[in-house]
């Protein structure tokens, strides 16, 4: 089986790695998370010139036809490059919601303005009580005439201050944990009775706790059909880890190389420490770790379209755990390696240890898809 890049995807990729070296990195996060977004509005608009937010999508919806690979080439990219713009939630997540859930009324009017750059997106899932349980929905909707009315919260939005449409959760039917009478709606950012309370994460990004308060939707803000929101909340999850892993990928990269060259520079008795032999093991097992990790997101994004949902979730769910440890130990030995400068705020090797700590975490860490690996075997 051949796993290289075609030639299509090896124009992305160095297009993707040119853009970053030359716009992006730490001092880039540095200097963007003191802003009012926390990201460019201007590199948003390049990626939309650059046909990126377009890859996902058929071209019968307007967009390039683009596979999971193509789209684990560009997050591979962004994650050695911290990009801070919010790909993952308009163009991944609310692009994986369009696609599974969306009426060709709904794909018809937002996804030529989501692939514009006029429109953004994020998907409001997570609830306080639920932990990791997509299906855990305490937030409500009941039928107000011919539309609806939604009551509830949302906790750590990503993006959920920029985003100009959240695709929310709520409950229609059954109790909290029920895995049916689940549905989603496209609610207006703007609309009366929607709260945002933004803070900066970890990792140098935002989100936003979203608070919903009557908040009156349009039938047509259905997405998808009544109560079964759950597999399309499930397909956008798959798509969003799958897309992190990739974003890991490309972190670990860096942190791996960083440290190799630091290691050559920096002298202890007299030599470089890179010829001590347990620091060049420690190197070796970085090394080993980051391969295992884009071997496993690889997997990942050639099982995404699998027609087997308990094979694409195995592949995911293996994919994440091994992308936990991994980004772990390599971020670990980076800092090590580093000595005290590894925790400063002026080195880079902290901030990429930071994201991969927050992707770690983003829709289930370790133990979570331990647990979800082995439901599915």
């Amino acid at each position: 089986m051949d796993l290289s890049y075609s030639d299509e995807q090896t124009m992305l990729r160095d297009s993707a790695e040119r853009f970053v070296e030359a716009n992006c990195g730490a001092e880039n996060l540095r200097k963007m998370r003191n802003t009012e977004e926390g990201f460019s509005r201007n590199y948003w608009k390049q990626m939309a010139e650059l046909g990126w937010l377009a890859l996902p999508f058929t071209e019968e919806q307007g967009g390039l036809g683009g596979t999971a690979v193509d789209t684990m080439v560009l997050m591979e990219a962004f994650g050695k490059g911290l990009v801070l713009e919010p790909y993952l939630t308009t163009v991944v997540m609310g692009g994986a919601a369009l696609r599974a859930g969306g009426s060709d009324a709904q794909i018809e009017e937002l996804v030529p303005a989501l692939v514009e750059g006029e429109l953004m997106f994020t998907v409001a899932y997570a609830e306080p009580q639920a932990r990791f349980d997509l299906f855990d929905v305490a937030t409500t909707a009941r039928r107000d005439g011919t539309g609806w009315v939604i009551d509830g919260s949302k906790a750590v939005v990503l993006h959920g201050d920029s985003a100009d449409k959240i695709i929310v959760s709520a409950r229609t039917s059954g109790d909290r944990r029920d895995a049916t009478g689940i549905s989603l709606f496209i609610v207006d950012a703007g609309a009366p009775g929607l709260e945002r309370r933004p803070y900066p994460t970890v990792d140098g990004s935002r989100a936003a706790e979203i608070m919903l308060g009557s908040v009156r939707v349009d039938a047509d803000a259905l997405l998808g059909r009544e109560g079964e929101g759950l597999p399309v909340l499930e397909r956008v999850a798959d798509e969003a880890i799958t897309a992190l892993c990739a974003e890991a990928v490309g972190a670990m990269k860096v942190l791996l190389d960083t440290t190799v060259e630091y290691t050559k520079t920096r002298e202890q008795f007299g030599q470089p420490i890179a010829k001590f032999q347990v620091l060049r093991h420690r190197m070796a097992d970085m090394m080993m770790e980051y391969e295992q990790a884009k071997s496993m997101a690889l997997v990942a994004a050639l099982k995404l379209d699998s027609e087997d949902p308990v094979e694409r979730r195995k592949a995911v769910s293996g994919a994440k755990v091994q992308i936990g440890k991994s980004g772990r130990f390599v971020g670990q030995q980076a800092v090590q390696l580093h000595g005290g400068m590894g925790m400063t705020d002026e080195l880079s090797v902290g901030h990429y240890f930071k994201r991969l700590t927050m992707i770690d975490i983003l829709f289930g860490n370790v133990d979570h898809h331990l647990k979800q690996f082995s439901a599915a075997a």
